[in-house]
């Protein structure tokens, strides 16, 4: 253990490999090696594994178990509060990273709403629902009130699929396709839709779906 302390001190924690980080954690090499293949290589699949299941691989136990499910929960949680800190929004690109730590885990859908003035500052994140793993239902007329009450010119709406794929369902497009159309009769402008999922993200904009 002693030369990977050295390394991880005198050139930084960032060059470490996978495995090399997992070893710092669980102080074994073997092990953290063990628990990585059982993982299929992946530090993500590491972090999402649940607990019951992670203490049995490769030897793990409970509590180094809990230690990696604390370290990984500790690194959403310092993404999402950097990702919070951001209040101007310049690309769809943004927004996959303001709202990833928060919904691409979660269990059950959820859609928020963030309005925008036209510089596309940030004027309030909304949580407009939240449903179980097929769905959840969305109100489009409270949506287009809150933007009035706000004096919001531009809209993004943001939600996850449990399901893992990002792809948007029917339901997806038509709710889309409504609340663009109502934002529109008051000036305001939809200017995307994103899903964010485990496997990824999708952007109604950026696949020529809004325009």
């Amino acid at each position: 253990m002693q030369p990977l302390y050295d390394k991880a001190l005198s050139r930084g924690i960032a060059s470490l490999s996978d495995e090399e980080l997992l070893t710092l954690l669980v102080e074994e090499p073997g092990v953290a090696a063990s628990v990585l293949r059982s993982c299929g290589g992946s530090l993500a699949s590491v972090a999402a594994e649940e607990p019951a299941r992670l203490r049995m691989v490769g030897g793990l136990g409970r509590n180094r178990a809990l230690r990696l499910l604390a370290a990984a929960e500790f690194g959403r949680r310092v993404a999402e509060s950097r990702a919070g800190e951001a209040d101007v929004i310049a690309t769809s690109d943004d927004v996959v990273h303001l709202f990833r730590p928060k919904l691409q885990r979660l269990d059950h859908e959820e859609c928020w709403v963030l309005y925008l003035t036209s510089s596309n500052r940030i004027v309030e994140r909304q949580r407009v629902s939240q449903g179980g793993v097929q769905g959840t239902v969305v109100d489009h007329r409270l949506i287009i009130k809150r933007a009035l009450e706000l004096l919001a010119t531009q809209l993004i709406m943001v939600h996850n699929h449990p399901s893992g794929a990002a792809e948007p369902s029917p339901q997806d497009k038509v709710l889309t396709e409504r609340i663009a159309r109502a934002a529109a009769l008051f000036d305001i402008r939809l200017l995307d839709h994103l899903i964010i999922s485990r496997e990824g993200d999708f952007s109604f904009l950026r696949e020529g779906l809004l325009h």
